[in-house]
């Protein structure tokens, strides 16, 4: 089903009578729990499965709303991670998971903890998991939506829903979001929060709802409240209701939980603690069970109240909407409102019984509905029409291997080199116009200005910049611009990273979408990085400036660990070129790799030092352009070949900026009498991820044949018995396994203590990352085993890896 034949559904449609869908409520009800039940039905002696049957049972409500009474085909929704089961529930019951799912909850192969679109049969929309980011992804993907109808032209009408737990709300991260100033006016998001009082370990004291309301309202949102039920909404109608009202409202959250565990005189002793005598005289008239009924009636669970409240949303076209829904933890199952029934399953007999109540058996207990009956008839309506159609392949654009001509002369940092060939896609027809690029409000300092001044910063509306035709950076937001700003929030950023690298998948459009964030600050948003690629997003990063490079700025904006992030996190290849020709090969291939089948998201990791571009020069020579591209691409090259004459010899390793502290450091080895090769790993992520991959072995006649390596390519056989000395301008570990994989000693040189104010020089050598600290390690690992009398050890004689310098020396 394209989206062009998606149906308009942004108005409400028919509504389902109500009886129906309270019978389709307590199947899906039925369900959920039972899925849970099943996974947790173990062998003795395993692990707990787990599986949410109270939380998941506090959700029913409002996703039998929402689904049979409410969206429609080209609407998403992150569902809240604990109602993963109602989820699956739906699905199955409108035909989109088959039977055998069913059964399958948390295990290998089935259906997943958390809803996954990766991994889940029946998740197109987002993955949710990690508290707090699918609250606010749909959000994001509303806005890549307002972006890409300015772009392309208009789409079918499409609400953004996010399902919350109420403690979700004590992630910072969905305030950052809230407050976000591009995303206002998205009318089309609705935040739905389960508010049932109750966290993991116990009911919250004060959820203070009015205080997050309030928070919600100062932002700018259109908030509303499904706070009574039309049992308790009737009651308030009535003389002295105002009086019930304020009672209940006055009650704690332990108080009124702790009722739903109570029944009968028990139950109306405990309500009636504190009340006055107007509460009394109006409860009178209810006998017991049907006060219980009354005071426990909660809008969360009133279909009815629900599917106007959904309504009014809808008619606030200017501004995002947040619902909080009044539920209970647990509803209609026997452990609703205990405190500690976040993690607590049903015995037998309560899953006897909840079948028995349910209307069906154990020979029926799976089964959807007659599709004769009411309610049948409305899950097909509704699969038909919302049911997920399997995902389009990306298209592959015509993304040229490089933008601009090699640059062979003069000194260029990698940043600005960055700058220079997104600025030169912007003239490439079928690729430009594909590209949008974000930042949080650091675009100039990460050399976004040449892009922004080309294609302009995007707004949904015309506005006036008031800087004048004479302005350096012509920044006039409109709906033509291809660059959104956004305040200071990498969170916010890599969350608008994601759901643009999906909107091949939720818009029909694909984005070539570009980032670029202070390194440091990459571990800032690294919940949403990591999230953005679990969810399956394409999207490029740079982050830069990178390392003690940033040598006058300090510690606090120097980055030392986010290299071995980029090679740890899959789905993503990390890369930290030198040199300026470099930086174009990787950066096409990388928006190239976001239309691939097998393709991939790219973490540039850039400096802004200057770099003299005459050794790459000299290299292109001996490489030619075509085999030195594809080793760029591959990972590496042989930077400076050492010869072989004789001579001791070493391996230096590096990677991105200290380069020149390599190069350096080979010219003075070679003066000492020692063969320096250096190798230059343009992504040390793809190189390792090559190595690691030949340990995938065929068998063939017998034989175990392993794939050579890159690494194996650039390091031949007759030099892997030389000590190898790796530099980078990160931690020292993230290049420490090149010995391993070589077969010999290493000592890994690297930044592993925090850093200062300094020069680039100071800061090299206090981290021990110098030309000089790289030919003291080379010297050592090559003389250490030197005998007085005979000299170095033979090559077939050297040891193995061993411990290294002391660590006051050299370093690791």
């Amino acid at each position: 089903m394209s989206l062009d034949s998606v149906p308009d559904r942004r108005s409400s449609p028919a509504r389902v009578d109500i009886d129906v869908l309270r019978e389709i409520e307590q199947r899906v009800l039925w369900l959920a729990t039972r899925i849970v039940d099943i996974a947790n039905r173990r062998p003795a002696g395993q692990v707990k499965v787990g599986g949410h049957q109270a939380s998941s049972a506090s959700m029913v409500s409002i996703m039998t709303a929402l689904w049979f009474g409410h969206i429609g085909g080209a609407d998403k929704v992150a569902v809240k991670p604990h109602a993963s089961p109602v989820y699956h529930a739906i699905k199955y019951l409108t035909g989109e998971l088959d039977r055998s799912y069913l059964t399958t909850l948390r295990q290998r192969g089935g259906l997943q903890a958390y809803p996954s679109r990766t991994k889940d049969p029946d998740v197109a929309d987002f993955s949710t998991g990690s508290v707090g980011l699918g609250a606010v992804a749909p959000l994001f993907s509303a806005l890549t939506r307002r972006y890409v109808e300015a772009h392309f032209g208009e789409l079918p009408e499409a609400r953004f829903i996010a399902l919350v737990g109420d403690a979700e709300l004590d992630e910072g991260n969905v305030w950052e979001a809230v407050a976000e100033p591009a995303a206002e006016g998205l009318g089309n998001f609705t935040m739905v929060v389960d508010l049932n009082r109750q966290s993991l370990d116990r009911v919250i004291p004060d959820i203070a709802a009015t205080r997050l309301e309030r928070f919600f309202h100062h932002a700018g949102w259109h908030v509303v409240e499904a706070k009574y039920g039309s049992r308790l909404t009737a009651a308030f109608e009535r003389p002295d209701g105002d009086a019930l009202r304020a009672h209940i409202d006055a009650m704690t959250n332990e108080a009124y939980q702790s009722l739903f565990g109570l029944a009968g005189a028990e139950l109306r002793e405990k309500f009636l603690r504190g009340a006055d005598q107007a509460v009394r005289r109006l409860v009178t008239d209810y006998p017991d069970r049907e006060l219980k009924a009354l005071v426990t009636d909660l809008g969360g669970h009133d279909l009815d109240l629900l599917l106007d409240t959904f309504a009014q949303c809808d008619k606030t076209p200017d501004r995002p909407s947040v619902v909080f829904a009044y539920t209970i933890k647990g509803w209609g199952l026997p452990m609703a409102g205990d405190p500690l029934n976040h993690a607590a399953l049903l015995s037998q007999d309560q899953i006897d019984e909840l079948r028995r109540v349910s209307g069906l058996t154990t020979e029926t207990e799976w089964d959807r509905f007659d599709p004769g009956t009411p309610a049948g008839r409305a899950c097909a309506a509704v699969g038909g029409d919302i049911n997920n159609p399997k995902p389009l392949p990306r298209p592959q654009l015509d993304i040229p291997a490089s933008a601009r001509p090699p640059v062979t002369t003069g000194s260029v940092s990698t940043q600005e080199a960055f700058g220079r060939v997104l600025n030169s896609l912007g003239d490439t027809d079928g690729v430009a116009e594909r590209i949008v690029t974000t930042a949080p409000d650091v675009s100039i300092s990460t050399n976004l200005g040449g892009w922004i001044n080309k294609t302009g910063v995007y707004a949904p509306t015309e506005r006036d910049d008031h800087g004048g035709a004479e302005r350096l950076l012509k920044w006039a937001p409109s709906p033509s611009g291809q660059h959104i700003e956004l305040g200071i929030s990498e969170m916010n950023m890599f969350m608008l990273l994601g759901q643009l690298g999906l909107s091949h998948d939720h818009h029909g459009e694909h984005l070539l979408p570009v980032g670029t964030v202070y390194d440091p600050f990459v571990l800032r948003g690294l919940d949403a990085f990591i999230y953005s690629l679990y969810n399956g997003a394409r999207f490029v990063v740079a982050g830069t400036p990178s390392g003690v490079t940033l040598a006058p700025e300090g510690g606090a904006h120097q980055s030392t660990i986010t290299a071995s992030v980029g090679v740890e996190l899959p789905e993503v290849a990390y890369a930290e070129p030198a040199f300026a020709t470099e930086v174009d090969w990787l950066l096409c291939d990388a928006l190239d790799q976001l239309g691939r089948p097998d393709g991939q998201s790219c973490y540039l990791r850039l400096s802004t030092r200057p770099i003299d571009q005459r050794p790459f020069a000299e290299a292109l020579d001996a490489n030619g352009e075509t085999s030195l591209r594809n080793q760029v691409l591959a990972g590496g090259y042989r930077l400076r070949d050492g010869g072989a004459d004789g001579r001791p010899g070493v391996t230096i390793v590096t990677t991105g900026v200290t380069a020149v502290e390599a190069l350096d450091a080979a010219a003075t080895l070679d003066v000492e009498g020692v063969q320096a090769t250096v190798v230059h790993l343009t992504s040390p992520d793809r190189v390792y991820r090559s190595w690691q991959g030949g340990h995938a072995s065929a068998v063939a006649g017998g034989r175990v044949i392993r794939r050579p390596s890159h690494l194996h390519r650039l390091v031949p056989r007759s030099e892997r018995r030389r000590p190898v000395v790796s530099v980078q301008d990160a931690a020292s570990h993230g290049l420490a396994w090149l010995g391993s994989a070589l077969g010999t000693r290493q000592y890994s040189l690297g930044v592993d203590r925090f850093g200062e104010s300094g020069t680039i020089e100071d800061l090299y050598e206090l981290t021990g990352i110098s030309a000089e600290s790289i030919v003291n390690a080379a010297l050592i690992a090559i003389y250490e085993d030197e005998d007085p009398v005979t000299g170095p050890a033979a090559p077939g004689d050297r040891p193995g890896p061993g411990p290294g310098p002391p660590a006051g020396e050299t370093g690791w």
